[in-house]
Order: structure tokens, then sequence, then C-alpha cells
């Protein structure tokens, strides 16, 4: 061990009349170990939400969505064999967009109201986790055997989200009246269309947005329903990598031409996603200044040892040593406190980012609230994933700010004249 580093780990032993020095060099660590801590634990879970947020967005939604400036898509078989032509799409199915309310008894609520293809829906987009019932029950054909009213085996079916079920009272296999905005034209005026469905299951998307507004019914039932003859709204188009959509995007267009038009889930998505960015880069710049904070504390420490050992830098230059040797004692005292620090703040910091759920629960029962009430955030559960690479830029920007804090006390304590130090001792 070179005698620099064994002198600057005794330097940080403080002795009785030393105290204060070593409370200082104590608030250092932990000022570091906070930074270091409170920078991967929020990282990891705007990372988390990012990257959930996404994964229930890209569920429910497709990558692509494929529509006509005139209206709606008529052929729409033969749409779907162009599309599956082109390099990286993986699949597509026909979808109907319309907006309607549904009555349970005396509870009315405003829903999206989404056509879908039993057959191919479920290669495009993925609703979430079926509590109850399934998306096989929209067909009729798939019912046998199911404990139905006989006034109710032949209704359309229909899957609502938990939330929605909620507000309105509905259960499966209960019955729920869709009440259209495109209404019907009698000899007394136009009167709403209203007709009965078969509640056939109720997802979780994790998002409460869509639990509370989206209702599915068969592609079939919903041109029926709406009037809409063998028209469809347009295509939802899955693709291989996600981060490639826009550029698939202009090919499906440019190999459709006119009056297609298409649209990707980052333009689509555009303003929550570049927020979430920017809100990352700022809470790292914010936190960030723990980490100075605590180098300025490093900067205040090594001042007042180099004080209060003039006289030992004195008898260590009068015995051979350099100025180098006494720059690197003192450099490598700051450089220590600075990778105590940064070490435990990482260990710390990652142990809390990959168990936050199971803390953020402990959390919610031990002082009964919720951190994440899911009808005023997006997501209901405290999401975390881990960027290594992150964790490295962190531990290793702290060790260096850290290192470059030390510069300054090490220069003064170089340049100590001997013979002054030593003058009235």
């Amino acid at each position: 061990m070179p005698y620099e580093l064994l002198i600057s780990l005794r330097y940080l032993r403080a002795k009785r009349k030393q105290v204060f020095v070593s409370v200082i060099t104590l608030i250092s660590i932990l000022g570091i170990f906070l930074g270091v801590a409170a920078l991967i634990i929020v990282l990891a879970v705007m990372n988390g939400f990012e990257n959930d947020l996404r994964n229930k967005i890209l569920g429910v939604n497709s990558h692509i969505v494929l529509m006509e400036y005139t209206g709606g898509m008529r052929n729409y078989d033969k749409v779907m064999k162009d599309v599956s032509a082109v390099k990286d799409v993986v699949a597509s199915t026909p979808f109907i967009y319309s907006q309607a309310m549904l009555k349970n008894r005396d509870n009315v609520m405003g829903v999206v109201l989404r056509g879908i293809s039993t057959d191919t829906a479920s290669k495009v987009i993925n609703i979430g986790k079926m509590r109850d019932g399934g998306m096989t029950y929209l067909a009729k054909e798939n019912r046998g055997g199911l404990p139905l009213k006989s006034e109710d085996a032949d209704l359309p079916g229909m899957i609502v989200g938990k939330e929605l079920a909620k507000h309105l009272g509905l259960f499966l296999f209960e019955t729920v009246s869709i009440v259209s905005p495109m209404g019907i034209s009698t000899p007394f005026g136009v009167v709403p269309r209203i007709k009965k469905f078969l509640v056939v299951g109720i997802f979780d998307s994790g998002f409460y947005e869509y639990d509370s507004t989206l209702a599915y019914i068969s592609l079939k039932d919903s041109q029926e329903f709406l009037n809409m003859g063998d028209t469809v709204t347009g295509l939802e188009i899955k693709v291989a990598d996600i981060y490639k959509a826009d550029t698939i995007a202009k090919d499906i267009e440019r190999k459709m031409g006119h009056p297609y038009w298409a649209r990707h889930w980052m333009e689509m998505n555009k303003n929550l996603f570049s927020a979430l960015r920017l809100e990352k880069r700022v809470m790292f710049i914010i936190l960030s200044l723990i980490v100075l904070v605590a180098a300025f504390n490093i900067i205040s420490t090594l001042i007042m040892v180099v004080m209060e050992k003039n006289k030992d830098i004195a008898i260590l230059k009068s015995m051979g040593a350099t100025s180098k040797s006494i720059m690197q004692i003192f450099m490598f005292q700051g450089l220590t406190i600075g990778i105590i620090g940064a070490a435990t703040g990482c260990i710390a910091g990652l142990l809390v980012a990959l168990n936050i759920n199971g803390i953020s629960l402990y959390v919610e029962r031990l002082f009964g609230f919720k951190i994440l009430p899911g009808d005023v955030y997006y997501l209901s559960e405290l999401p975390s994933q881990v960027n290594y690479g992150d964790v490295s830029i962190i531990v290793i920007g702290t060790i260096l700010i850290c290192f470059l804090s030390t510069i300054y006390p090490s220069w003064r304590a170089s340049r100590l004249d001997p013979a002054e130090a030593l003058r009235y001792e």
C-alpha cells in the first residue's frame, strides 16, 4: 500500500480534538450516499413509468393505425393482404371506433365503443388480464355450456373494463343497454338507437382511463348496431420493432397510396412521452445538486484537515516527501469519502429500486393511504426498471465530481512552506 494512501486513511479517523472535522466528513459521505441512492431510485421509477405506460398503451392500442381520408374502409380484406406484404408487419386487424352510452338500470356512462374481429384482434392488441369471462364469448357459438338465461343466450356480447363495470354495477353475464348517438328517423322524429348486449367479459388493463371508458363488441355486431354495412373504421397493425413504427408507417402509406394514411404510436402519444423524458431529465438535474452539495462539503472538510495538519505536512516535507505526494494524500482522502458514499448509495439505491413495489405496498398498509390512486394517475402500481447504464453513469459521475473537489485543497496543501509552518513550533 502506498504510504500516501495509508496516511490519508489515518486522517479519516478522528482524534479527540478533531471530532468536528470527522462530523463534517460523515456528513459528506451521507450527502453522497443520499444523492446517489435518490438518483438511482428516481431514475428507476421514471424508467418503470415510461416502460409500463408504453406497454399498457401498446397493449390496448396497436403500433400503427391505417385509415382512409374519405371515411370508412370497405375493402379491408384486400387492404389487410397488401399491408401484410410490407416488411416488418407482423399482423393486422380491422376495427370500428365509435362513441356511445351504456345504461344499466339508473346508471348511465359515456364510453368508447370498439368493434374488434374475434379472429385476428388477439394477434395485434392485448386488452389486458381478463378478470371474468373471455374474448371468445363475443361469438355466440362459443357460449355453449355457460349458465345463461334463455332470453339472453342470443344477445350480442360485450367486454367492459373493471372500472366501467364497477361504476355501472355490472357483473358477468348481465345485460346492459347501448344507446347510440346516431338516432333512427321515425314519424315522430329522430329517436336514439338502443340495443341490449350481454356482458361476456370484464378486463383489467391496469390503466384507469381505459378500464373506465372502453367497451368491446364483435366487428359484426358493431356493424349491425351502427348501420355500417361492410365498412370498418380502419386497420390496426402490429410491427416487429416498435421503434421503427414511423418508418414502417411511411412504407405502408407509399405502398397503399391515396386515400390511405397511417399514424404510428409515437405520433399519437408524442406529448405524453416527451413530457416523461423531460421530467426525467429535470429530476436528474435536481437530484444531482445533492451530490454537488456533498462535493462542497468534501472541499470544506479537506481545507479544515489541511489547516489542522500544517505541522504534519511540514514534517513530511522535511523528511523528503514531495509536493506531489502531499497532494496525493489529500486527494486519496477526498476520493475515499466519495467512493464510500457512492458505493453505499449504489447498494442502497439498487435494493430499494428492485423492491420498490413491495416497499410501496408496505407503506400503504402501514399508513392506510394509496400512493398512486388509479383515478388520478395513469397507473395504479409503482413500477421500477433499473437501467444499469444509468447506474454506471451516476456512480462514475459522482466519483469524478468528488475527485475534482479534492484538487484545490490538495494543491494548497502541496504548496505549504515547511519553514513557515514550523517557525513557531
